[in-house]
């Protein structure tokens, strides 16, 4: 097969356990070698679970969320989805859980999954939440307000983002917070994934 017609078959493969792993280390920019070496296996036993052709077991599956520095359920978590439908579309009801909820944040992936080269968040800000240190990420982030408002510092400037509004984050030091009565809702598009 020659690389074109893999890389077209890659795109459009239906989601996997292992297709989702591979992103994600490589969104961490962790290779298989330091993958195996956290998991204590060896680097063809990680490279044969990214390709489905070996099963993690369920403590392999939550060292590795622990490694990936994502929530356990992430991994297990698919809804029931037509042949039809599933790497392309996402019914409202069977969003799959991101993040750890952590500081009021609830996230929820809109991307079928996560082989492109970027992802697709539902974000939504508890009222009276925020984020109280900085965090940066070797991304590029686009946020669009749906409802609610956010207020935000990037990069050492302040905005206070309304319905309707965008922003853009480019692996810049950021904070958040709603300090206002009502949740935020944010869509956000990540490039490349971190999830």
């Amino acid at each position: 097969m020659t690389r074109a017609k893999r890389q077209g078959a890659e795109a459009t493969a239906p989601r996997s356990l292992g297709a989702d792993l591979r992103a994600i280390r490589k969104g961490r920019r962790l290779t298989l070698t330091d993958m195996a070496e956290a998991l204590d296996r060896s680097v063809g036993w990680v490279s044969q679970v990214e390709r489905d052709i070996s099963t993690p077991s369920i403590s392999d599956l939550r060292r590795m969320a622990e490694i990936l520095d994502v929530p356990v359920s992430l991994l297990f978590g698919e809804a029931t989805v037509t042949p039809e439908e599933r790497g392309y579309v996402v019914r409202a009801g069977a969003r799959r859980a991101m993040g750890s909820a952590a500081n009021g944040l609830t996230e929820e992936l809109l991307s079928p999954d996560l082989t492109d080269s970027f992802e697709v968040i539902h974000s939504t800000f508890a009222a009276y939440s925020g984020l109280e240190a900085p965090v940066m990420r070797e991304t590029q982030e686009v946020g669009f307000v749906i409802s609610g408002r956010l207020n935000l510092k990037i990069a050492e400037r302040s905005f206070t983002v309304c319905p309707g509004d965008s922003f853009r984050i480019r692996g810049e030091y950021y904070t958040w917070d709603n300090p206002y009565d009502t949740p935020a809702v944010v869509v956000w598009v990540i490039s490349p994934p971190v999830y």
